[in-house]
């Protein structure tokens, strides 16, 4: 996953402060906006652990701090429950104008209630997924205790919620007061619903779970989180949720089907004009990208053609090696391959048309055995490296016979 910061205002001209979590070595095919728990940040542990898991499914994921929490501007104590739904429906806006529309929108807890409000506001949400939601926003206020009396008697006060101090006022209540997420997710118009609860969360219920399933329309879906616990702190339990959202959202959004190349030959290399560098190689029937460094243009979504060549090297050398060492009832548990190939080859792109030079091409390599060899054996190994197939054709005159198709 790569990660980067942005920023983005509300309506109310606030910044918010949020990270783009984006897939290693594709462009997004999707965007999704990650609503975090009640008085948690973009950065608790959930929050990227399921963002990344989505990203490594080819999504662009932006979680962010509402406003008053986290990196974010603003004062938490005039926010609510509403604002929390408008600053999702900002973050969507965001997204529309620098990436893509958001086609998902996933929340966590009272950020799952949030989401399925947000969802019926955002036009290019196709689909929602709730975690451990509440069926009412109000189901918060068990967390206040004694406080509540007291927020509503004075006005406002001061609460320790997991270990941190903030400032709640009454209107806080009072707009908890008129929502219903079942009445909310009756309105999805369409829009498909997954909801993910455990049956062992003791902060929400799993009757929560149960009764926004039956006030939604289809499609409708729900998958238990057995043995999990509200805030989903597992790491392996948060990249379960991340996996299994984004295969349930392939049903109900775009996710363009890999490319199928056909071929007689034995390797097929294809490059739209809109790819810059980053090429899409069949080689026999296995996919890869090629692509570039970032430095000279390219997106460094796979290894570079030179790459490719010593990786060649590396890997026949390594076959070559064990094959002869089996053959000899020689024991190596592993051998690495380290090779570099010594050209540059952007340099090499840009003169492609100038007349060859005297220059050598040059590939160091470097063979680490772990085994139980003697020097004699591992210098006969040495030996039988340079007879590699791969070796021995790039020590060997070439031709290459180019026809159009």
């Amino acid at each position: 996953m790569k990660s980067s910061k942005i920023t983005f205002t509300n309506a109310q001209g606030t910044t918010l402060s949020g990270r783009m979590d984006l897939p290693l070595e594709q462009e997004p095919h999707n965007f999704a906006i990650f609503a975090h728990c009640f008085t948690c940040t973009k950065d608790f542990s959930a929050v990227r652990n399921v963002s990344k898991a989505l990203a490594s499914e080819g999504f662009g994921v932006l979680r962010f701090d509402f406003t008053g929490l986290g990196d974010s501007d603003g004062d938490f104590a005039d926010t609510n429950f509403s604002s929390n739904v408008a600053d999702l429906v900002e973050a969507a806006d965001f997204l529309a104008k620098e990436y893509k529309a958001p086609s998902l929108i996933v929340g966590h807890s009272l950020g799952g209630a949030a989401a399925i409000f947000a969802a019926s506001e955002i036009s290019s949400v196709q689909a929602l997924a709730t975690i451990g939601a509440p069926s009412n926003p109000v189901h918060v206020k068990k967390q206040f205790g004694t406080q509540a009396e007291i927020i509503e008697n004075d006005g406002q006060a001061n609460v320790t919620l997991a270990g941190r101090d903030f400032t709640f006022k009454k209107q806080f209540f009072d707009d908890l007061d008129k929502q219903s997420c079942e009445a909310a997710a009756a309105k999805l118009d369409g829009k498909a619903l997954l909801i993910l609860h455990s049956p062992q969360d003791a902060t929400v219920s799993i009757k929560n779970a149960e009764e926004i399933y039956h006030a939604a329309k289809h499609p409708k879906s729900f998958v238990t989180l057995d043995g999990s616990e509200h805030l989903l702190i597992d790491k392996k339990n948060a990249a379960y949720v991340g996996k299994v959202i984004a295969g349930w959202a392939a049903r109900y959004i775009q996710v363009p089907l890999p490319e199928v190349i056909k071929s007689t030959h034995q390797v097929v290399a294809s490059l739209d004009d809109e790819d810059g560098f980053t090429t899409l190689l069949k080689l026999g029937s296995h996919y890869i990208k090629a692509d570039e460094p970032v430095r000279v243009g390219g997106n460094d979504y796979g290894p570079t053609p030179y790459e490719l060549m010593a990786g060649s090297l590396s890997a026949c050398t390594a076959m070559t090696i064990q094959m002869y060492a089996k053959r000899k009832g020689w024991l190596i548990e592993n051998v690495e391959v380290h090779t570099s190939y010594s050209r540059d080859y952007a340099v090499d792109c840009e003169n492609c048309e100038a007349n060859e030079t005297s220059k050598i091409d040059t590939f160091h390599r470097e063979i680490k055995f772990i085994g139980n060899l003697d020097e004699k054996q591992r210098k006969r190994l040495l030996q039988i490296a340079d007879k590699c197939p791969v070796h021995k054709t790039l020590n060997t005159e070439t031709q290459i016979i180019t026809a159009i198709i």
